[in-house]
């Protein structure tokens, strides 16, 4: 039977393989039951760059996206039980993940990007947390880095500058991340849902390497 055959699921895993899928309203019971925790999240700031599967290509995100992390080792999605092949919370699964069919992707097309959650809608407005974020938000930006980048690449701003500019954003990501760690006691393996991932990750998206000092401790 061909894809175009198909019109039911085979359980093949190819889909869970790819990576997680962006969190919708319809989504918070699932947050609320446990069956999906904080730590198991990811947020995808605005300006980062994105796999978009209409366009089939990167492209710098549009806005905040909260999305399943992969697995350590591989995009794959964390939930995926890869013995059994099954969702270890299928009866419970996100909204991405019920409208997905491989045969046809109509109804997952037409969601993507619509009525998605952002980090205030998960996170007590009162935890102190939140105005840290709001803090790493408006230090370092996506959107100065890109735009380093850009002038650096265009000719417009030499090596060395682009360098200071990007170490320099770097440590303010760093000190924010650290300042949260030890004085408010935040887990790490709540670090990518609260931050995003470290600009030193997203900077390798861009093949650009940037070694810091814990890198060469």
């Amino acid at each position: 039977m061909t894809e175009t055959e198909r019109t039911s699921c085979i359980r093949c895993g190819t889909c869970c393989r790819k990576g997680g899928p962006a969190l919708h309203q319809e989504d918070i019971p699932v947050l609320l039951s446990g069956r999906v925790k904080h730590h198991q999240l990811v947020t995808i700031r605005k300006g980062e760059l994105v796999f978009d599967p209409v366009l089939d290509s990167l492209r710098p995100n549009d806005k905040e996206l909260i999305k399943l992390r992969g697995r350590d080792s591989d995009w794959g999605c964390q939930l995926f039980d890869e013995a059994t092949s099954e969702c270890t919370i299928y009866e419970d699964r996100l909204l991405e993940c019920r409208l997905l069919n491989c045969w046809d992707t109509t109804d997952l097309v037409a969601a993507i990007g619509k009525d998605t959650l952002v980090r205030t809608d998960i996170i007590n407005p009162n935890d102190p947390i939140a105005e840290v974020i709001k803090l790493h938000e408006r230090m370092v930006p996506l959107q100065e880095m890109q735009d380093l980048i850009t002038r650096f690449s265009e000719g417009k701003l030499d090596r060395d500058a682009a360098l200071e500019a990007l170490k320099e954003l770097i440590r303010k990501d760093l000190a924010i991340r650290a300042k949260a760690f030890d004085e408010l006691g935040l887990d790490r393996q709540y670090e990518l849902f609260i931050f995003g991932r470290p600009l030193t990750s997203l900077l390798q998206s861009y093949g650009i390497q940037v070694k810091t000092a814990s890198d060469e401790a």
